[in-house]
């Protein structure tokens, strides 16, 4: 495909994460736009640096806004982005609202669209994100399902089968191919101080729970239980939730926790992979524990990965249930960690992002020989 002529629109650290085998495989033809939606030099430009991303096409104004503002601001920029320099096709990735923001311009210029992780869905109306993966699926030209489970749900909503691929989950082949070696895990724990499979890695970030000084109380009581039962829990703190965890009067509660800085993705997975039990709320997490062969405490009201919950997973919201579930699986010990370990991921085979080249060369073909004529 010629010179930047897919356009791959993201705004959040996971979207770069999981589109980064993807835009390696593009290679020349892929053009990199980050809206900013997540964006400051500490998280997202280290993710960029140590992914080998190429520096992307940056929109302004959009990171700390509301979401209708940031969506607006996003959609304007890449109308105009689309119309200097169109594309032959575009690639949006989840649930974002950058992801938004990029289906409803390629939509409004007529640009085929393949929506990356389509079909998941929560049915949960109070989660922004499950508005905007609805509004993406039912315009997408391409929606590339990670599991059979996905595509069920297109089809159960009247998507046509023809547009429906189930090509895994792109997050497969992101932790295989930056999950650090053994040599130098082993390193980064002892940096660190950690025992294999005997401690608790933990992130807390999204704001159902941190925009609640009663969930964000709930939660890290919980932690702090699990310190005081002898079970080290290694925090990494987002911003954000720092913020709010000062806001609210909460500090006292980190105080038994091992407090560090946000990870990079190297780094998180080889903790992760180690781990005797990750707690978080993150939706990342849910698919990367599958890779990873670890338990997992869902901290949220509801999922849009059920099949991370048949073996590896526990949803529950913030309060006792969080201790409950998390004492658990631990003491399913060495046992339940080689159990989950023989398991395979439900997100695929770790070749998702070549069956997805493979798929935009047979939709950017046409738009290409269009243009020629």
């Amino acid at each position: 495909m010629p010179t930047r002529s897919v356009a791959v629109v993201l705004g959040t650290r996971p979207e770069l994460v999981k589109l980064t085998d993807l835009v390696r495989l593009l290679g020349p033809a892929a053009h990199l736009v980050h809206t900013g939606q997540h964006y400051d030099e500490e998280l997202s430009g280290r993710f960029l640096a140590e992914l080998g991303l190429p520096e992307p096409t940056f929109l302004t104004g959009i990171g700390g806004q509301p979401r209708a503002v940031q969506i607006s601001a996003a959609l304007a920029q890449l109308d105009e982005l689309f119309t200097a320099e169109p594309p032959l096709a575009v690639v949006v990735q989840g649930d974002t609202n950058a992801a938004l923001a990029g289906a409803l311009a390629a939509n409004a210029r007529g640009i085929p669209l393949l929506h990356v992780e389509a079909g998941l869905r929560s049915h949960d109306r109070n989660m922004p994100e499950e508005h905007n993966r609805v509004l993406i699926d039912r315009i997408a030209d391409v929606l590339c399902a990670a599991t059979e489970d996905n595509r069920a749900n297109l089809l159960a909503e009247g998507v046509a089968d023809s547009r429906v691929v189930v090509t895994g989950n792109t997050v497969v082949e992101a932790v295989h191919g930056q999950l650090p070696d053994a040599a130098a895990r082993a390193e980064l724990l002892a940096r660190h101080g950690l025992t294999p499979d005997s401690y608790v890695l933990a992130t807390v970030h999204r704001p159902e729970n941190t925009d609640s000084a009663e969930a964000l109380r709930a939660i890290f009581t919980e932690l702090a239980a699990l310190v005081a039962d002898g079970r080290p829990v290694v925090l990494p703190l987002h911003p954000r939730t720092r913020a709010r965890i000062e806001a609210t009067g909460l500090e006292h509660l980190l105080a038994g926790l091992t407090v560090t800085r946000p990870l990079g993705y190297g780094e998180f997975l080889a903790l992760a992979r180690h781990a005797a039990l990750l707690v978080s709320d993150s939706g990342g997490i849910q698919e990367e524990c599958t890779v990873l062969g670890r338990p997992l405490v869902v901290v949220r009201r509801s999922t849009e990965r059920p099949e991370a919950m048949a073996d590896f997973a526990d949803l529950v919201e913030p309060g006792a249930e969080i201790g409950h579930a998390a004492r658990r699986r631990l003491a399913e010990g060495p046992e339940g960690l080689a159990r989950l370990s023989s398991l395979p991921s439900p997100f695929g085979d770790g070749l998702a992002s070549d069956r997805i080249v493979n798929l935009l060369a047979a939709i950017a073909a046409p738009a290409e020989l269009a243009a020629a004529a």
